[in-house]
């Protein structure tokens, strides 16, 4: 007479409580949260943004290291984000990027006759139309900041509302809009 064991009666005990449909319900519920997570990682964009660095003077450098730095955590809901070649003068933010530059020079149109200064939330900005959305840069401030845009955050002027209170608190008026 067999007194063996049917083999599917061989199973660990650990195994065997893991194959109850509870706990494969849990797994399931598990992994399917840990790809959601992975995959809302993965559209913010884990990669550093390249953004070009420029070099102002020394002084512009350190009053644009305090900006940056209070700049909010999101802009337009879009989380910030490192930048390529890291550096105090940048910052960014979701995907596609809205890219932040401090201490640039001021843009070529931005001298001429029919510029216009438009104000939000009593910081002026001088806006240029480009391929991918709008370059705002700052006007009548100490330092010329320039966010780029993207045309997926239109109107992409909303952005400047999320970083109006830091530029007010570190980039001093000189010339009002008028």
């Amino acid at each position: 007479m067999d007194r063996s064991v049917p083999a599917r009666a061989v199973v660990p005990a650990a195994r065997a409580r893991s194959a109850h449909p509870a706990a494969r319900v849990r797994r399931g519920r598990a992994l399917a949260a840990g790809c959601t997570l992975l995959a809302a990682l993965t559209a913010c964009g884990s990669d550093p943004v390249p953004v070009a660095v420029p070099e102002p003077a020394p002084e512009v450098v350190d009053a644009c290291t305090t900006l940056i730095k209070a700049f909010p955590p999101k802009v337009l809901d879009a989380e910030r984000r490192d930048t390529d070649p890291v550096s105090p003068l940048t910052a960014a933010y979701g995907d596609p990027p809205i890219e932040v530059t401090c201490g640039v020079s001021p843009p070529a149109g931005m001298a001429e006759a029919q510029s216009q200064c438009f104000e939000v939330n009593g910081v002026g900005w001088y806006a240029k139309e480009a391929a991918n959305g709008v370059i705002f840069t700052t006007i009548g401030r100490t330092l010329y900041l320039e966010l780029a845009i993207p045309k997926k955050y239109t109107p992409e002027a909303n952005a400047l509302t999320d970083v109006s209170d830091a530029v007010k608190a570190h980039n001093t008026l000189i010339t009002p809009c008028t």
